[in-house]
């Protein structure tokens, strides 16, 4: 069997930002996800996100384009409801994966081993955290100024503490 090395690559964490897909396989996952029903873009963002348990989220800047060349192959049509663009595999999609069906397993399996959360260790487990941490903060723009000044020093103390720890002699 044809084995493609490094499809999905490297993981976003502490400024890192290295992709998951190799060039042309995002297409194969998101065909999957449409073969099981219709969605629209940001529910395929949010159900990447869900199935990698939060260490991936493809941008609209990648999803997008790829659903717009999915529909321009044929694979893939849109049709609007409520205002948005939901997309629909089409039995020409559905032909594409079954005469793929190797190498879009094989982007699924690769999928279903990198984000295992039984595989996934400490260090995946920090990063979980880490991404969770993100998305808080993220909501902390319009914070009054005393849960600022407690958040600031529960990080605080956190960073101590961690930089304490990897200070430790082994």
């Amino acid at each position: 069997m044809f084995f493609r090395h490094r499809v999905l690559k490297g993981e976003r964490f502490f400024g890192e930002r290295e992709s998951h897909f190799q060039k042309g396989d995002l297409k194969y996952v998101i065909l999957d996800l449409l073969k099981d029903k219709p969605r629209y873009g940001y529910e395929i963002i949010r159900e990447l996100e869900e199935r990698s348990f939060g260490f991936y989220t493809p941008s609209p800047g990648t999803v997008y384009p790829t659903l717009q060349m999915l529909e321009e192959m044929r694979y893939a049509s849109a049709t609007e409801q409520d205002g948005k663009k939901v997309y629909t595999i089409t039995e020409e999609g559905r032909r594409f994966l079954e005469e793929r069906k190797d190498f879009a397993e094989e982007v699924k399996s690769h999928m279903r081993h990198r984000w295992n959360p039984e595989s996934i260790g400490d260090m995946g487990q920090v990063r979980q955290k880490w991404a969770r941490l993100g998305k808080l903060m993220g909501r902390f723009h319009h914070a009054d100024p005393e849960k600022m000044k407690r958040v600031r020093e529960v990080i605080s103390r956190a960073y101590s503490e961690i930089e304490a720890i990897m200070e430790e002699e082994e």
